[in-house]
């Protein structure tokens, strides 16, 4: 199925996309899934990038990334699954895992990520909170590119775009079958490319300021707050939102992120500035400090502790001289001007 599109605000008439990128044996590829995968792939190379700076390896990357990405989908399908109860499309136990159909919700996607990559940071013995600093600008460049899957698949976009308003140049004029006005071509906000680029201005900004965190933990609550403040006004501009009676759960979910993402910035910057924050954060997660540029391996990490707590060896006494002894007795004994009390 092929959609056509526009964008003449920006000087760009009309042309097809096709839903489909190739195919593999006669089964379809969709680009969808092809421009999701590029996305997870960026997500991945900017938390091996950073993983050297946080002091884990990027196989403890790769260890944890497997689970991440496996309980993310999952997640992101489950969340969509039981927002959509109602409409009564599930009929069979494969209906509801069938991702290949279309169905996927960002913010299940997110909780469901987190709490896998928690686990599996706690099970291999790393601060949590340095793995989430890691991941966090990772996600949202991955997010960023893959919103252009809605784009191929001529979805996500908003209500139609009032003439005269301040984002009418940016206009998508569409024709699918999503709009079932036959050939007639409508132009409408096109909230996947608003999403898409308030992601890629935030990911330059938190890059940007990465170097001078003040406590493991405040990338990622920036990441938080960004998105969340972005996504809870181009929500309210989309046409097919998903509820929980008359609000829009997409909305609420981004104010809150907004909300505790700022509030815990504060007060984690404050806490950092009188010296307390480490030593509730860390206290869990004392690890061996690293040289500038090395990276302490698991071994290394068991080595340092023993050292730390291993007593020192008895000192092998020396064997003195003759010398030695005279001067040790002299020393030993009191001269006969000395009052002893």
């Amino acid at each position: 199925m092929s959609t056509t599109v526009s964008f003449p605000g920006l000087g760009i008439g009309e042309f097809s996309l096709d839903r489909v990128a190739f195919e593999i044996f006669g089964k379809p590829v969709y680009w969808y899934g092809v421009i999701i995968m590029l996305g997870i792939v960026a997500a991945f190379v900017h938390a091996i990038i950073r993983s050297k700076r946080e002091g884990f390896t990027p196989d403890d990357v790769l260890d944890m990334g497997i689970f991440t990405v496996l309980f993310g989908v999952l997640g992101a399908r489950l969340y969509y699954v039981l927002t959509t109860l109602d409409t009564h499309e599930y009929k069979t136990l494969i209906d509801v895992f069938a991702v290949w159909e279309g169905g996927l919700a960002i913010y299940g996607g997110i909780i469901a990520g987190c709490t896998a990559l928690v686990l599996t940071a706690v099970y291999k013995k790393i601060n949590p909170l340095k793995v989430m600093d890691a991941v966090g600008p990772g996600v949202m460049l991955a997010q960023a590119i893959g919103r252009w899957g809605n784009f191929m698949n001529g979805e996500a976009f908003g209500y139609e775009v009032a003439e005269g308003s301040a984002l009418y140049p940016f206009r998508m004029g569409l024709i699918s079958d999503y709009t079932h006005t036959g050939n007639v071509m409508h132009f409408y906000h096109p909230t996947f490319l608003y999403e898409s680029v308030w992601n890629i201005v935030g990911f330059i900004i938190i890059c940007f300021l990465y170097r001078k965190k003040k406590f493991n933990g405040q990338i990622a609550l920036m990441y938080f707050a960004w998105y969340g403040f972005g996504r809870m006004f181009i929500e309210g501009l989309r046409t097919d939102s998903l509820y929980v009676g008359p609000f829009r759960i997409s909305q609420v979910v981004g104010a809150v992120c907004f909300v505790a993402g700022v509030a815990l910035i504060i007060v984690g910057t404050l806490l950092a500035k009188q010296g307390k924050l480490d030593k509730w954060l860390t206290v869990r997660w004392a690890e061996p400090v690293p040289a500038e540029g090395q990276i302490l391996t698991e071994d290394a990490e068991a080595e340092a502790e023993e050292a730390a707590v291993s007593e020192p060896a008895e000192e092998t006494p020396s064997m003195p001289n003759a010398e030695g002894d005279d001067a040790a007795e002299a020393e030993e004994s009191p001269s006969d001007d000395t009052d002893i009390e």
